[in-house]
């Protein structure tokens, strides 16, 4: 099985175009105010029109108004809808789009639980959880806590980099991973050999995992 691979939280055009050409699956916009990482409709316009067929495009809430996501839905050819709150399955689904839900891994948090109630969901994203944000912390959690088994495919995140995604894909065996602060020179800002450098580690990692079998 190859490795999906998101990388989140794009502001820039030609980094989302580099981030394509070196083989990420799909790119994460972010459609959140308090993020440094947001992006307004006419930004986001001019990234997704840019990209090259066959990458996703992903928009990510967090709590947003209905009437936010049903904008940026009407104006933006979005794939994929990522809810990053506290958003209720019904809310997830009300808008009859594909959708993720992620899932901040605080104590006592039941995997299977929460796959249980967001049946719907395309997958579930796995993140660290931290009191004052929403994502993007660049902080690890203990991967230990994932289930080896779930009915909803497991997208990993939270302080990967090209450093330790190796490491990830040995341990957790991801459907997929998703990557933004790792693979950046300061927060929104992609820096091209680190997305590069993280593409090819699970390039390399399929690959060998490929010829073993």
């Amino acid at each position: 099985m190859r490795t999906r691979v998101k990388i989140c939280g794009f502001t820039r055009t030609d980094d989302a175009l580099y981030a394509a050409y070196y083989g990420a699956d799909a790119i994460g916009l972010v459609f959140y105010p308090p993020s440094p990482r947001h992006v307004d409709i006419e930004q986001a316009r001019c990234i997704v029109s840019a990209l090259p067929p066959f990458v996703s495009v992903v928009g990510l809430f967090v709590d947003a108004a209905e009437k936010q996501v049903r904008e940026v839905l009407n104006r933006i050819p979005i794939d994929l809808l990522q809810f990053h709150g506290d958003e209720t399955a019904d809310y997830c689904r009300s808008f009859a789009r594909p959708y993720i839900k992620a899932v901040r891994m605080r104590d006592g948090v039941d995997v299977h639980m929460v796959a249980k109630e967001y049946a719907a969901a395309a997958g579930l994203l796995l993140d660290a959880y931290h009191p004052a944000a929403k994502g993007g912390t660049g902080s690890r959690f203990d991967w230990s806590r994932i289930p080896s088994e779930c009915d909803r495919p497991i997208i990993l995140a939270g302080g990967l980099t090209a450093e330790n995604v190796r490491l990830a894909l040995q341990t957790v065996g991801p459907y997929g991973l998703d990557v933004s602060s790792g693979v950046e020179s300061a927060k929104g800002i992609k820096e091209t050999m680190k997305v590069k450098a993280f593409l090819q580690e699970v390039q390399t990692f399929d690959s060998a995992r490929r010829t073993t079998r």
